[in-house]
């Protein structure tokens, strides 16, 4: 019996992640389940420390516990390391093994929409824990000029030491923008209600030579960025692609099994 989950806050019991991972475990025909656990960030540690003795192979990190988890666990993968964040939790007896699936999940779902970003103008639009791998695979991909825009100008100086790219305001990223060939959304909005801001700095801008958008974020009805993507003719992307790739690496790490991300989007998707 096979026991999994994604840990949060209390905006997990709405993640997705307990469809795909059922789903899947059904069509391998693996006895188990995926859950998601709301964990108080005081209960963090002791959760933690339960989940051998709760026989879990493993469990999901999600906000805002991505960089909390870091002191209860005994090992950090090379990407965990770099990124200075996990979302992937392997038990292995009494050990905990920490690793992060978001930089190859993102690089997989890039691939898939047929961009090619050596060489080429991209812009980063965020500076927070959701934007280090796409800025970092960005980085390792060649694309240049990387330009990593923030409203908090300082997060984006930072990141951009640390990862690579070249920090920019908002207001130098609206002037960028004219020359970016793709743009990634890693902010936390996507839809007015989320910020009016950001949905009138993105219907502002002079964005003609895009050629992809990408949006780490999934299910807004209302996407301001698909709407840029649709205004300039460009192709549009949200995270379930991301999402889909994530899960199906953590899978394998957790199972043994590997399985290709398009099965997990056909969960989601309803298909599965």
């Amino acid at each position: 019996m096979i026991r999994l989950a994604v840990i949060g806050d209390q905006r997990v019991i709405h993640s997705l992640s307990p469809r795909m991972h059922n789903a899947v475990l059904k069509e391998e025909g693996l006895a188990g389940s995926y859950v998601a656990i709301p964990v108080e960030a005081d209960q963090l540690g002791a959760f933690l420390g339960s989940l051998a003795g709760g026989g879990f192979a493993g469990v999901n990190v999600t906000v805002p516990h991505k960089q909390a988890v870091l002191p209860f666990l005994d090992h950090l993968g090379e990407e965990a390391t770099t990124l200075g964040a996990v979302n992937t939790i392997v038990v292995k007896g009494e050990r905990l093994e920490g690793g992060n699936t978001d930089c190859p999940g993102f690089a997989q779902a890039l691939t898939e929409t047929g961009y090619a970003a050596s060489g080429r103008p991209a812009l980063v639009v965020g500076a927070g824990g959701a934007a280090r791998s796409v800025v970092l695979v960005l980085a390792r991909l060649g694309a240049a000029p990387l330009w990593v825009a923030a409203r908090r100008p300082a997060q984006a100086r930072a990141l951009c030491a640390e990862l690579g790219g070249e920090a920019i305001d908002m207001e130098q990223a609206a002037l960028a923008v004219a020359d970016a060939r793709l743009l990634v959304n890693a902010a936390a909005a996507s839809s007015p209600k989320e910020s009016p801001e950001l949905a009138a700095w993105a219907g502002s801008l002079n964005a003609s030579r895009l050629e992809q958008v990408m949006d780490i974020n999934y299910g807004r009805n209302d996407n301001f960025w698909a709407e840029l993507a649709q205004a300039h003719d460009a192709r549009f992307a949200d995270g379930l692609v991301m999402l889909a790739h994530q899960a199906a690496l953590s899978f394998t790490r957790w199972t043994g099994r590997p399985v290709a991300g398009a099965r997990f989007l056909a969960a989601l998707e309803g298909a599965a």
